[in-house]
């Protein structure tokens, strides 16, 4: 039976087709981003997602809860918090949305300089890496852009990243845009530092070598 929270039906047995009834509503694809690193509230979701207004965000967890994406949980005290997390299935989207990332910043119309959120600047990273090159790396890198932080596992070609805090081989403190900087851009990390704009505890060799992973994908030909 078709569920009655999602809105768009094509009446077409193509997956495809199935794929964008079950996220391609406005949104709904970056609530999924969101949550690919892990719960979060509903304020949390609003701050990773500062265009959406409440109205929006609670019809697109309620119809990706009801489609089977994600689902609510109570958290146990002392939290006694609602979150929203994403299920098996749900998080078996993220190949999706890496292959659209990598489609769609070919675009000469993608701009890398517009804001994004941390789970975005974290997803680019699974998107990005470059895993003939991490081969021989192995390395644990903290990130924390304010009140939110991640560590990303260098390991055997295989970029894994989780919410939270821990021993790593070098942490940078900063905010999403300048990460994509220093990484994509390539800024240097001292003048990162003499700007101000990052704050680096560690091994700075192994982050000098970790960048090297990363390029964005050259921009397609409109000719």
């Amino acid at each position: 039976m078709k569920s009655e929270k999602l809105t768009r039906w094509y009446d077409d047995a193509c997956g495809t087709a199935h794929a964008l009834e079950l996220l391609g509503e406005r949104w709904a694809m970056l609530v999924v981003r969101e949550l690919m690193f892990g719960p979060r509230r509903f304020g949390e979701l609003r701050g990773g997602l500062p265009g959406i207004s409440a109205n929006i965000l609670t019809q697109r967890l309620a119809g990706l809860e009801a489609a089977g994406v994600l689902r609510r949980r109570h958290l146990p005290p002392p939290a006694s918090a609602q979150v929203y997390e994403l299920t098996p299935w749900g998080y078996e989207s993220e190949p999706i949305m890496q292959a659209l990332g990598r489609w769609a910043t070919r675009s000469p119309d993608h701009d890398p300089t517009l804001p994004f959120s941390a789970a975005s600047a974290m997803m680019s990273l699974r998107t990005m890496i470059d895993v003939d090159k991490a081969r021989s790396m192995d390395a644990t890198i903290g990130f924390r852009f304010g009140n939110d932080s991640f560590l990303a596992r260098l390991k055997n070609r295989e970029l894994t990243i989780a919410r939270g805090d821990g021993p790593a081989d070098v942490t940078l403190e900063t905010d999403p845009v300048t990460m994509a900087a220093l990484v994509y851009g390539k800024w240097p990390l001292a003048e990162a530092e003499a700007a101000e704009a990052v704050r680096v505890t560690g091994n700075r060799v192994t982050w000098d070598r970790f960048v090297t992973l990363f390029a964005l994908p050259s921009k397609v030909s409109v000719e």
